[in-house]
């Protein structure tokens, strides 16, 4: 696919998204819809990629739908999403729960991370929000956006928003759609860590290289994956899975390299 919204590079196991359209802030579009999805399906199917990083070009991360594509929902009466057959479906068929718009983020194999180096609106801030973790910059805008624009809170968000902050907080920004930047959300647990932007990069590039460093592949998937279950499931179920999966594991190469380099005081070789 030609790409005209986003960009993509690969550097060993960790592959980096960037949102490109500067000229409009990263404005959302079918367009990026489309490429992002293409993206994510590409380094899912690529066997050496682990780690997904999502990020802005120029200062900001994506400042939510196009000005133009909202009005042309006006002037057509309904929502179009701006998206071709063309369009690709990584992370479905996992479970059923995760067959939706960005629902199927918890359904790949990569862990995604969102690193918010700018403002985030409205789709961009859904977007964000169903990474796996997210780092911001601290200037960074925030925005649910719905609200004056006469909409209902956008792909779920009303759904990941509380779990990700509470619902105390979730109601704050979904039902006032007002603006705050990063740093005004520290300690609410939607970002892992706040930083300046000139460092946020460098930053989350190296948590990457050590999570592909430390953990093992199949640990990796296997955890991202129970814990998006998990969220469907009562207690005794998870218990139950996770022994299953711990059975399994023992017989898992990346278990026996893992209790080696453990016993060696070594860094793992993961085949």
């Amino acid at each position: 696919m030609e790409l005209k919204a986003t960009n993509y590079e690969k550097l060993g196991q960790i592959a980096t998204i960037t949102l490109a359209r500067p000229h409009r802030r990263n404005a959302w579009t079918g367009r990026m819809h489309t490429e992002l999805r293409y993206l994510l399906q590409e380094a899912e199917t690529d066997s050496e990629v682990r780690v997904v990083i999502i990020t802005g070009d120029g200062g900001d991360f994506c400042v939510g739908a196009d000005s133009q594509a909202l009005e042309g929902h006006v002037e057509k009466g309904g929502y179009d999403a701006g998206t071709g057959a063309d369009l690709t479906n990584p992370g479905y068929g996992v479970a059923t729960e995760f067959d939706e718009t960005f629902a199927y983020m918890f359904g790949l194999k990569v862990t995604t991370i969102a690193a918010v180096n700018g403002a985030a609106a409205g789709v961009g801030l859904v977007l964000a929000c169903y990474c796996d973790l997210r780092f911001a910059s601290t200037d960074a805008k925030l925005t649910t956006a719905h609200g004056p624009l006469g909409l209902p809170a956008e792909f779920g968000l009303s759904w990941v928003l509380p779990r990700l902050v509470g619902l105390t907080r979730a109601n704050d920004l979904l039902l006032s759609s007002r603006t705050l930047r990063a740093a005004d959300t520290e300690g609410w647990g939607l970002f892992n860590k706040i930083l300046d932007q000139e460092d946020l990069l460098e930053y989350v590039m190296d948590y990457a290289r050590e999570l592909v460093t430390r953990v093992s592949p199949s640990s990796q998937r296997t955890t991202k994956l129970q814990i998006y279950l998990d969220q469907h499931r009562d207690v005794g179920s998870a218990v139950s899975n996770s022994e299953e999966l711990l059975e399994a594991a023992m017989r898992d190469p990346d278990y026996q390299e893992g209790v080696a380099a453990f016993v060696e005081k070594r860094a793992p070789r993961w085949s």
